[in-house]
């Protein structure tokens, strides 16, 4: 078994070597439940996840797309995730809980954060698609523990600061990356 610091040298050694390349290595991770409600919210109009696709891979090496959402056994959900299929994500699928009293749970933080910890050592950049607050120290132990730039997509006004400060890059979700009626 290596220990920590042998860890982080190997680490460093792969981003070397992986830096040598012309094409960086990239991971997608979408909070679909806050991407859509946040657009919504802000434009009244849904993202267009096929030019935002064609944006960030353009020149990169994509390793995994993974779109987290939630199941209510909709039709037009379904129809919906398997667009994102089409387009090239893995979709993720988890029960909207509604409570007795009335609240519903249904988002996927733990799950993102996972994934994202078990591939950011193998790439050379993560794309997270939020503005969910939680996933700031995600970013910022990506960045020291792996040396990965983390690339956040989100709707400005609707997006954390603490998330838009601990990312390498915030790239704003405005309306080249909507839909157009």
């Amino acid at each position: 078994m290596i220990g920590t610091e042998q860890k982080l040298c190997l680490n460093s050694f792969f981003k070397v070597i992986r830096a040598k390349n012309i094409m960086k290595s990239l991971a997608i991770f979408v909070d679909v439940q806050n991407i859509y409600y946040t657009t919504r919210q802000a434009y009244q109009k849904n993202f267009d996840y096929n030019t935002f696709w064609r944006q960030v891979t353009k020149a990169r090496k994509l390793e995994t797309a993974y779109a987290y959402a939630t199941d209510r056994g909709d039709e037009k959900q379904r129809q919906f995730q398997n667009i994102l299929r089409g387009i090239g994500f893995d979709v993720k699928l988890k029960p909207y809980l509604q409570r007795r009293d009335g609240t519903s749970k249904g988002d996927w933080d733990v799950g993102i954060t996972i994934d994202v910890l078990d591939k950011a050592p193998d790439v050379d950049v993560v794309v997270i698609l939020s503005g969910d607050g939680d996933f700031a120290l995600l970013a910022q132990t990506v960045i020291e523990r792996y040396g990965v730039a983390v690339e956040v997509y989100g709707v400005p006004s609707l997006t954390s600061n603490f998330l838009i400060q601990a990312a390498s890059k915030f790239i704003p979700i405005e309306e080249s990356l909507l839909l157009k009626r």
